[in-house]
């Protein structure tokens, strides 16, 4: 208990600049907060998963803005319909991508012509769909839709798949003030949405609770309204360089296909880190370029939503979904490729569990 009331009073400390270098194993004057305990063997659960049947479904995917390929939200969710495919042999798949400033008619027609085709279920990732899937899914009340990052549409039909993204960025926060030798370290977000600010808000506490001395760039590339954040690489690498230039080494991204632009820009400076987001993106072939500069990434696990999902609707049975892809259920987390965390794993570990254990509750609004 002591020790969480130590980690919550580091919480509320808002930072000033500061400097310092950290060594292999981490210990390093940016991290003022003691580390917390070490966490037992289990500190989460997940579904260990039967054999099921789901060759006879025809499954529509209405992806956002990107698409697959976008080496980060998209792609999560192609990579749960690929091993839907290998695992329960779904044969019958079929895509379709947003568009930049697309209309809410064009939305609500990709749905309706995956309806009409007899796909179902139709799976609507990101939250720009919720108005379309609200409209198309009282028509077609026999087809299962799942929205993902959404749960404002109440139709009977439609399941939302949802996360606790601040959960896992907390963790991202925490890992930035670990590997900073600044003490410095930026956020760039695509869109300033409520979404992203979940993303927003976690790194700014876990950051804070890991030290009071942090100092955080913290912007977004494009205002509520305008999606073209999630797609704009060039304007990612701007404002990152921007933050670099600012003094900022580890940069946390949480803006789609634009965070390929953050990653250009850490390494191109020589001198700073990179946390993806989403997916490990340390192995996606669309940023392998900066892959050396890529300390971590915040897990997202669309792609488990989307194959749970999948599998559920085989089944025949919805209620065993979470509410909440959480830290709990490893619906969030960190990735470990490049091995630039390993030293540090103990102390994400100790923080994961006790946010697990509800000693730590992490805000989905950002405490600036």
């Amino acid at each position: 208990m002591a020790g969480a009331l130590a980690l919550a009073g580091c919480a509320k400390d808002s930072g000033n600049s500061g400097s310092s270098n950290n060594n292999a194993s981490g210990n390093q004057t940016c991290a003022t907060a003691p580390k917390p305990a070490a966490a037992t063997a289990s500190s989460s659960q997940s579904q260990a998963g039967e054999k099921v049947d789901a060759s006879k479904l025809r499954v529509g995917f209405a992806y956002d803005v990107g698409g697959r390929g976008d080496a980060s939200f998209n792609d999560a969710a192609a990579a749960g319909a690929d091993k839907a495919k290998q695992d329960m042999g779904v044969q019958a798949v079929q895509e379709s991508t947003a568009t930049a400033s697309e209309s809410e008619d064009a939305k609500q027609q990709r749905l309706n012509q995956l309806a009409t085709e007899g796909f179902n279920p139709i799976i609507a990732v990101g939250f720009a769909y919720a108005k379309s899937v609200e409209a198309v899914a009282p028509k077609f009340p026999n087809t299962k839709f799942a929205i993902i990052d959404d749960d404002s549409v109440k139709a009977p039909n439609v399941t939302p798949l949802v996360f606790a993204e601040e959960q896992g960025s907390f963790l991202a926060g925490v890992a930035a003030v670990y590997k900073s030798k600044t003490c410095h370290i930026g956020f760039v977000g695509g869109v300033n949405t409520p979404l992203i600010q979940k993303f927003e808000a976690g790194f700014l506490q876990g950051a804070k609770a890991a030290s009071n001395k942090v100092q955080i760039e913290d912007e977004y590339l494009t205002p509520a309204g305008d999606i073209s954040g999630f797609n704009d690489p060039g304007k990612g690498n701007v404002k990152a360089n921007a933050e670099i230039a600012k003094g900022a080494d580890v940069i946390y991204h949480a803006a789609g296909a634009s965070g390929k632009g953050v990653f250009e820009a850490a390494k191109s400076s020589g001198k700073a880190l990179a946390i993806g987001v989403d997916s490990d993106q340390y192995h996606q072939k669309t940023v392998e370029n900066a892959k050396d500069v890529i300390m971590t990434s915040m897990i997202k696990r669309v792609d488990v939503a989307v194959y749970d999902y999948i599998k559920a609707v085989a089944k025949g049975d919805l209620s065993q979904l979470p509410k909440r892809f959480d830290l709990k259920v490893d619906g969030v987390g960190y990735s470990t490729s490049g091995g630039k965390v390993d030293d540090i794993k103990d102390v994400l570990e100790g923080y994961k569990q006790q946010i697990v254990n509800g000693a730590i509750t992490v805000s989905d609004k950002p405490q600036k």
